[in-house]
């Protein structure tokens, strides 16, 4: 469930949601990514990261605190 949350978070974003709007209506397969293996702590909280890919190639990276309450980026 915190999987989930992390990347509906990320998917809720008004330029996450508009860019993957565009991708899709140009036929591109757009894909959330939680990189469990990577996790990065910041401030002395824990964030997995969330690739937001399109046709395999990433576009941004954002990190969310496995609650879902804070997301940070987009990194790059």
């Amino acid at each position: 469930m915190p999987m989930r949350r992390a990347v509906t978070r990320v998917r809720m974003l008004k330029e996450v949601d508009a860019w993957a709007e565009h991708m899709r209506r140009t036929r591109a397969s757009v894909e959330y990514l939680v990189r469990l293996d990577a996790p990065v702590r910041r401030a002395g909280k824990c964030y997995w990261p969330v690739e937001v890919l399109a046709d395999g190639k990433l576009w941004h990276r954002f990190l969310v605190t496995p609650d879902g309450k804070t997301v940070l980026g987009p990194e790059e």
